[in-house]
């Protein structure tokens, strides 16, 4: 929580007692329920409100406007404004982060004047999502902007409070409202406009109480949270062995390493069996052995890390094993905030390609598809529709569970003569540069995580890699090559038509 320096000298309430409040918030969030209980709030406390809402055009390309102006009752009807006027505005809430810098850009929020109530949590956008790489934008610089622009700053994460509560977190912000003493009604007020509510009223009680104390104390708004323990090995003691001595060689492995080559053997075990993390294994050792601690390992960690992603793969066998595991089940369950005793419908949204259907097939059969236009047309047109399976139903968790059954045999499925076509391929080009450019080795390793997803994410990224990899070409022996592959891989990340890995190959090829 922060204060403005210049806020207990400068500001100066309305002679008439008028107070101006609105909260930014986007769908699902609340902003309609929480303008209803401040309305609520000031009339059974001796004022008269008025709110209004202004919607944004679409979810995240503008979050609802809620305005209320309330002031004492002297009698007679008083005059509101329909819409908040930049720099007029007493209380602004916020039901995210960058709502909240929405706030400040648009002049709601001033240093003389305006409490901001935020929270600190964040619901991606739109244009975030559809950044291939990392499009999330960062958050303190937002954090630094509202405690510069704003009067008085109660910023905390409000969702995670509403979900340690089994609330919601239009009860969270009106505690933070309450909690921040800037509406002239009691604690008491604000509870009781909650019981009044009659739906889960114990729990949004709790979640007022989680709120207000944070705001009267000023709890931090990203409290650190303990790291998940690591989930216990199960299974026959024989297997149990076998993993053991496999985790035994990463002893043996620099640290560097090791702290990514751990991870990626219980993912690569967890994907197929201890054989294919034997294999992966192998091939770390095999990079550590080529690399030294006065590069910092960086092409055996680059190796750890790519290597386990690309050997687990998302494939038909894979999206139904995930699919049909208990724990996503409860995950489910957790975010719908389904209570012991509650019905939980799961709809599937399955839309797989012919090649997707190809890849289960046997390599042989699977390689006289493919490369038949006539019979690869013919089973995507059978196959390529969308389609929705209820897996909380047995006939399409069995059809599921079957198909995840499928795991030891994939090993001689088309799809994976493919895929470890196209690994060996890329390892190879990698470790033919390591003795001539050690940095272009290592970009090329890295160069692997545009490859992710399924269906038509992972077409779009292999489309990508493989020109990224032809720039690199283009470069390849020039002194400056590993700063060009940095930035052909920041493009291919950049943006998801690719419009400025295309700008940037064309760069390249006006000076290779």
């Amino acid at each position: 929580m922060t204060e403005h320096p210049l806020s207990l000298t400068n500001f100066q309430p309305d002679a008439d007692g008028l107070i101006t409040l609105a909260i930014l918030a986007v769908g699902g969030q609340g902003g309609g329920q929480l303008t209803d209980w401040i309305v609520e709030l000031a009339e059974a406390n001796g004022y008269r409100a008025q709110s209004t809402s202004v919607p944004g055009v679409a979810q995240r390309t503008g979050a609802t406007v809620y305005y209320i102006e309330m002031a004492p009752d002297r009698g007679g009807a008083p005059v509101f404004a329909l819409m908040p006027a930049p720099g007029d505005l007493d209380i602004v809430i916020a039901a995210e982060l960058m709502e909240a810098g929405r706030a400040v850009t648009r002049g709601f929020v001033t240093p003389l004047r305006t409490t901001l109530i935020a929270s600190t949590h964040r619901v991606l956008a739109i244009s975030e999502k559809l950044v291939p790489g990392d499009g999330r934008l960062e958050g303190a610089p937002v954090m630094d902007a509202l405690e510069a622009a704003a009067n008085r700053c109660v910023a905390l994460d409000l969702q995670r409070m509403a979900q340690e509560t089994g609330s919601h977190i239009t009860a969270c912000l009106l505690g933070a409202l309450a909690g921040s003493g800037v509406l002239p009604f009691p604690r008491e007020a604000f509870e009781a406009v909650v019981r009044g509510s009659g739906r889960g009223v114990q729990a949004s009680l709790m979640a007022f109480a989680r709120a207000y104390d944070g705001a009267q104390k000023g709890e931090p708004p990203h409290a650190a949270t303990a790291e998940p323990p690591r989930p216990a090995i199960r299974g026959p003691e024989a297997l149990q062995r076998r993993y053991q001595a496999l985790t035994a060689r990463l002893a043996a492995l620099p640290e560097p390493v090791r702290a990514l080559a751990g991870p990626g053997l219980e993912k690569v075990v967890d994907y197929q069996d201890l054989a294919y993390g034997a294999a992966y294994l192998d091939r770390v050792e095999a990079a550590v052995a080529k690399d030294s601690a006065a590069r910092d390992w960086a092409y055996a960690t680059a190796l750890a890390k790519h290597l386990a992603n690309a050997l687990c793969y998302d494939d038909i066998i894979r999206v139904a094993d995930l699919k049909t595991r208990a724990a996503r089940f409860g995950r489910v369950g957790a975010q719908a905030q389904a209570s012991p005793g509650d019905v939980l419908a799961v709809t599937e949204y399955m839309h797989p390609r012919g090649a997707e259907i190809c890849g289960l097939m046997p390599r042989g059969l699977g390689r006289r598809v493919e490369t038949s236009p006539r019979l690869s047309h013919w089973l995507d047109r059978a196959v390529n529709k969308g389609r929705r399976y209820r897996s909380d139903r047995l006939p399409a968790f069995l059809m599921l569970h079957a198909l995840a059954g499928m795991r030891p045999w994939r090993r001689r499925l088309w799809r994976d003569e493919t895929e470890t076509q196209h690994r060996e391929a890329w390892l190879a080009l990698a470790d033919g540069r390591l003795a001539q450019d050690y940095d272009l080795a290592v970009q090329t390793l890295i160069a692997r995580r545009l490859i992710k997803g399924y269906s038509d994410t992972h077409s779009r990224g292999l489309g990508k890699f493989d020109l990224v990899l032809k720039g690199m070409a283009l470069v390849e022996g020039r002194a400056d090559a590993a700063d060009w592959a940095r930035r052909l891989i920041t493009a291919a990340l950049g943006d998801a038509e690719g419009e400025a890995l295309r700008g940037t190959l064309a760069t390249i090829r006006s000076f290779a």
